[in-house]
């Protein structure tokens, strides 16, 4: 059986390699029906392996216990994946395809130990961050103004004032602040009787149409805004 003569780092010339090999037909095996199988079963393990790990020591959906079993029956999976594709790569010699196989193994998990690593120490100073954030935050005087809606019709008065809260690190001082509204009603005045200046008749210009019932003169203005002006407390008394 021919020997590889190129390195497995020489990616386009080993593949070009692989690929004539098993197109001649000269030469017995097919690596491509070791490689291409090898390397999809490689990936889909390694996938899963990637997804038990994320699920188990980020998101905390699955046990540890549970998530070493997962991954330990993974990993033979995923190293016979390596081998078969390496086997392939190297043109059936073993001892390259051990090597090769090693060197994968070993450098995808580094990877996935160099990106875990990464992602904890990421999300432990993103919550170190927003812990000291929060004790400086609680250490501040905090003061909250809640505004009680206010009655309608009250017509340039001011509001009940704010309830004001004052908290402070370890303490907290509850103050309300109320104010009393005065509303004022305004009462229709019926309107009054007024004298007629030519006959001296009395009526309610109102009840009359404006016009004396006596002689039929035109109530004057004057008199009419008499009739319907307030009294005076003075009169009232």
């Amino acid at each position: 059986m021919p020997e590889s003569q190129y390195r497995a780092r020489q990616i386009g010339a080993k593949t070009q390699e692989v690929v004539a090999y098993d197109h001649d037909e000269s030469l017995p095996g097919k690596p491509l029906h070791i490689l291409i199988p090898g390397g999809l079963i490689a990936l889909a393990s390694l996938a899963v392996i990637i997804l038990v790990a994320y699920r188990t020591w980020f998101q905390n959906e699955l046990d540890q216990s549970t998530g070493l079993l997962l991954i330990g029956l993974l990993a033979p999976f995923y190293v016979g994946g390596v081998f078969l594709f390496s086997y392939g790569y190297e043109l059936y010699n073993i001892p390259r395809a051990l090597r090769l196989t090693a060197i994968i193994v070993f450098a995808t998990v580094a990877a996935v130990v160099i990106v875990a690593v990464l992602f904890f120490v990421l999300g432990a100073g993103g919550k170190t961050s927003g812990s000291s954030s929060e004790k400086k935050s609680s250490g501040k005087t905090k003061v909250e103004a809640r505004n009680i809606p206010s009655t309608s019709g009250n017509r340039g008065l001011p509001d009940l004032g704010p309830v004001v809260i004052l908290g402070g690190p370890g303490r907290t001082h509850t103050r309300e602040v109320r104010r009393e509204v005065v509303r004022e009603v305004e009462v229709p005045v019926a309107p009054r009787a007024i004298d007629c200046p030519y006959c001296g008749r009395s009526y309610v210009p109102a009840d009359q149409n404006y016009a004396c019932p006596a002689c039929g003169a035109a109530t004057p203005q004057e008199l009419i805004e008499q009739s319907q002006a307030p009294k005076d407390r003075s009169e009232n008394q």
